[in-house]
């Protein structure tokens, strides 16, 4: 898997202080995406176990709320299979912590069994998830007025142990 970036102190993508993780590899392509460089799935660096410890010492603060992780598309099939142990180690060593992730996927459409992004990593990621914003960005109901989501359509799932169990 390869990364784009790496924000050490983000306030825009979820709540409060976080580490943001933007991964690389995205198909859905969606016109009017604020990072279409992501879509490439060789873009930026490759995400190695440098790259993990380097975003477990982002995280050590105390006013480091969480990860936020955004793309790119982090459930390509390729991401998935690097995000899931990696995203299980980020809940054990910080249980206290959030994790929140973007998909241009919709949950119960694709991330379910037997939906097409389904892999034998998906239910893995989905139960390390604390807040999952899903679908893709509709340029057509895009809405600057939306806390953490670009577009109408796009919904913020609060998630426990990989069940919504709220929808905002």
């Amino acid at each position: 898997m390869y990364y784009g970036n790496i924000k050490r102190f983000d306030v825009a993508d979820g709540e409060g202080v976080r580490v943001s993780l933007f991964v690389s590899g995205c198909r859905n392509c969606c016109p009017g995406c604020f990072q279409p460089e992501t879509w490439k799935f060789d873009f930026g660096k490759e995400f190695t176990k440098d790259t993990e410890e380097e975003i477990i010492e982002a995280l050590k603060p105390r006013h480091i709320q969480g990860l936020s992780v955004l793309g790119g598309e982090p459930f390509e099939e390729e991401n998935q299979a690097v995000l899931a142990p990696f995203l299980e180690k980020i809940k054990a060593t910080f249980p206290k912590k959030d994790i929140w992730c973007w998909t241009g996927y919709v949950l119960d459409r694709d991330l379910q069994e037997g939906g097409r992004k389904h892999t034998e990593y998906t239910d893995r990621i989905l139960k390390c998830l604390d807040v999952l914003v899903d679908g893709p960005f509709v340029l057509a109901k895009r809405n600057l007025m939306l806390k953490f989501r670009g577009s109408e359509n796009q919904r913020l799932l609060r998630l426990k142990d990989g069940v919504v169990v709220a929808v905002e």
